[in-house]
């Protein structure tokens, strides 16, 4: 009989250890966004003329959005949420273009302060000319403002919310 006891004692122990771990509570997540430079978005190029090069435009100190606080509560489904970043001569964003719904606003204001940060190497455009004994030489230089196209993404997954981040240029 103690023998009895002792082994349904232990099949209910054994039982108790293999239960499945809850879920975490509501309101308790880490969030996560990304983002990747949008492809085939009718975005204008300069056109080079002959003797014409092109250099810089590249992405040099970039942090990528936080996912908003206020949203992890709710945990929503996946957000992408396209934005146009104008950057001036001297390598600054001066503008995010975005257009939110109601319900993107945060994350869109989470792209705006991020992005605002960000630096970029002028695009500078240089027209070349070659001497008269066919060595090429800069004639000269202009930095100039251009455009690039991303789409953010922000996801929340089991209460958790993440960030991961791959640019790459697209310029204008």
């Amino acid at each position: 009989m103690t023998r009895t006891i002792a082994m349904l004692a232990a099949a209910t122990l054994l039982a108790g250890c293999a239960h499945l771990a809850p879920e975490p509570p509501a309101g308790t997540g880490v969030g996560s966004a990304s983002y990747r430079t949008a492809t085939g978005t009718g975005l204008a190029h300069y056109q080079l003329a002959l003797g014409q090069t092109a250099m810089g435009a590249t992405l040099q100190a970039h942090e990528a959005p936080a996912y908003p606080p206020s949203m992890l509560a709710s945990c929503p489904p996946q957000v992408e949420l396209p934005a146009r970043v104008i950057v001036d001569a001297q390598g600054r964003v001066g503008d995010v273009r975005m257009d939110p719904s109601p319900a993107q606003r945060p994350f869109a204001d989470a792209v705006r302060l991020a992005v605002q940060g960000w630096r970029y190497a002028p695009l500078t455009i240089t027209r070349w000319a070659a001497d008269a004994q066919g060595d090429s030489h800069p004639v000269d230089s202009e930095a100039k403002p251009f455009s690039l196209d991303y789409v953010f993404t922000f996801r929340c997954e089991h209460g958790r919310a993440s960030v991961s981040s791959g640019p790459g240029p697209a310029s204008r």
